[in-house]
């Protein structure tokens, strides 16, 4: 099974994941800060960056969506499901710490804040394993290296030897 939303050969979904995940790690990071007595810009930081990471989900979760259409109906399939709930999950305790500090000055993190994010991160993680394992599946057959050892020097230049002298 390839993924239908493909740059280059390579899936898109995957790629888009990477964002919103990373973006949570982020925002939590500042709202700990903020917790822990750092400068109010972090709580700020980490209401936008959460923000950010949402709108960075909604792209991914739609990219989800089209290769979940091609996913074989066997226990794949439900790997792929639980990849996208746990996803969507996230997304909703991000919403739900986005609508809890929506009423608070400066948009400051609190203890029980974290603990929503801590909780989707946590969620987070485990899509992520179920999400490498989903690329590595899907691309069993792509005959590219999976080790260091495939990636020896060029047979040919693309640029046909440009900047180099030749001796002789």
């Amino acid at each position: 099974m390839q993924s239908r939303l493909r740059v280059h050969g390579h899936p898109v979904q995957p790629m888009l994941v990477t964002f919103p995940f990373g973006l949570f790690v982020c925002a939590t990071v500042f709202d700990l800060a903020d917790v822990l007595g750092a400068p109010v810009f972090l709580g700020l930081a980490g209401y936008w960056t959460t923000v950010a990471a949402l709108v960075a989900a909604g792209l991914a979760t739609a990219a989800g969506m089209v290769d979940l259409w091609d996913v074989p109906g066997d226990p794949t399939r439900r790997t792929a499901v639980i990849f996208n709930l746990l996803n969507g999950a996230v997304a909703v305790l991000f919403v739900f710490a986005c609508l809890i500090r929506s009423g608070v000055p400066d948009h400051g993190a609190s203890g029980g804040l974290l603990v929503v994010e801590v909780l989707g991160l946590l969620f987070g993680a485990a899509g992520v394993r179920l999400g490498a394992s989903l690329v590595r599946q899907f691309d069993q057959g792509r005959g590219e290296p999976t080790t260091f050892d495939g990636f020896g020097p060029p047979a040919t230049s693309v640029a046909g030897g440009f900047g180099r002298r030749r001796r002789g």
